[in-house]
């Protein structure tokens, strides 16, 4: 079963690709909006860990309303969350038998509620698959560490394909570098440059 996965090249949908390869013909799938190329550096990762790779090219019009929102809200969480749902939603249109992301079970954004799963699934006629829902932050931390080689750092110098890095681009470019720093709340982004013990299993 062919199973597209949106990936930005951090360690959760990383993670999601390893656990779900033993099911799936998993394929990783970046969405953008072509603000940036930084679905490179997805496409780097990908190629290193032995997954197939591909770009889903998302509306303009997307960004745009998710920026009006952030603008209203004066933080991104809803911005952020809108465009994860048209992600996802023009995912399950590519005709995938099955379609996941790395939303943990603690996520605060983006996440996708049972409605929201099984509307995707009745709509498209394809399996919505969440690998990581059951995991905490901890848990996934572990496992990072014990299976990842990932490069962290602030969020405005990992170069990650997510859209968070898109819409930081553009509302810097429209409001001034000043906004992203109101509306965004400094963190730390993962970038994943390799697979540890897993890479000798892929590889036979």
């Amino acid at each position: 079963m062919e199973l597209g996965l949106l990936y930005s090249g951090g360690k959760d949908s990383t993670l999601a690709a390893l656990l779900l390869d033993e099911f799936y013909d998993v394929q990783l799938v970046t969405a953008h909006f072509g603000v940036t190329d930084d679905w490179k550096h997805a496409r780097e990762t990908a190629n290193r860990i032995g997954f197939a790779f591909n770009r889903l090219d998302l509306e303009r019009a997307v960004a745009e309303e998710a920026i009006a929102r952030i603008r209203e809200d004066g933080f991104p969480r809803n911005g952020i969350q809108y465009v994860h749902q048209h992600a996802l939603e023009a995912l399950a249109a590519e005709g995938f038998d099955a379609i996941a992301d790395g939303t943990r079970r603690d996520d605060r954004v983006p996440t996708v509620s049972r409605a929201q799963a099984q509307s995707l699934e009745d709509r498209y006629d394809v399996d919505y698959v969440a690998p990581l829902s059951g995991f905490g932050r901890t848990a996934v931390d572990r496992l990072v560490e014990a299976t990842l080689e990932v490069t962290v750092g602030p969020s405005e110098e990992i170069k990650r394909a997510d859209y968070e890095a898109e819409l930081r681009t553009l509302i810097a470019a429209e409001d001034g570098p000043e906004a992203v720093e109101a509306w965004f709340p400094a963190h730390e982004q993962t970038y994943v440059t390799d697979v540890q013990q897993l890479t000798a299993k892929r590889t036979e």
